[in-house]
């Protein structure tokens, strides 16, 4: 199986990479992970992650100016319909819009947008950063083996807001209940980082491997 982590200069590719070996190590699963920008790479992989680390417009910048990239990651996804799973601002790219620093348009998979998260005039900092449980919304492979109210690494101040119920399969508790995973067909995303989750964040990423859509 071969597995690409989407490289745009989101900054946590390695630890990325690093995690989705181990995980594989743990289901005996035959993989090839690979880092890389390269679009042909990008079409004929099984499945790709998105990671994200820093503003969803620079995210989608940098995703924007390597030649044919943001094509590829559309076919892949939309035409080609292979699994995709997005990390943080990851998963926000996934929506119509979002509104970090300015109006920006996403990927548009989801009919979502991404705006700062209400701290309750300060009560909650921002960002939203540390350990916090997530609740489990409906029975969903990606939390395969993961209790209800676990615990996920977090860093972020804007969140992922969607009228999709459907596809909510995870929140959390900050203030406010924050979606804090999807699924849509072949999409899929966390707002936590996985990576950065121990245990339960490997358990996560060893379901998105086993993982067979059809």
């Amino acid at each position: 199986m071969s597995i690409t982590v989407i490289d745009y200069g989101s900054g946590n590719l390695k630890s990325a990479a690093k995690a989705l070996e181990a995980a594989a190590n743990n289901i005996n699963l035959s993989s090839k992970i690979v880092v890389t920008s390269n679009p042909n790479i990008i079409k004929q992989s099984d499945k790709i992650v998105l990671p994200g680390q820093g503003s969803f417009r620079d995210c989608n910048l940098g995703i924007k100016k390597i030649p044919g990239l943001d094509e590829a990651l559309n076919e892949f996804v939309l035409v080609k319909k292979k699994p995709i799973l997005g990390i943080c601002v990851g998963m926000q790219l996934f929506a119509k819009t979002g509104y970090e620093s300015q109006e920006t348009k996403g990927f548009g998979w989801i009919d979502a947008e991404v705006r700062k998260i209400n701290n309750m005039n300060k009560t909650f900092k921002l960002p939203h950063m540390g350990w916090n449980e997530i609740e489990l919304k409906k029975d969903n492979f990606l939390f395969s083996n993961i209790k209800n109210k676990s615990h996920m690494y977090f860093i972020h101040s804007y969140e992922f807001m969607t009228k999709q119920k459907d596809c909510i399969t995870a929140t959390t508790n900050y203030g406010n209940s924050i979606i804090v995973s999807i699924e849509k067909e072949n999409i899929v995303g966390t707002q936590f980082h996985p990576e950065k989750s121990q245990k339960n964040g490997l358990v996560v990423l060893e379901n998105f491997l086993k993982w067979e859509f059809k």
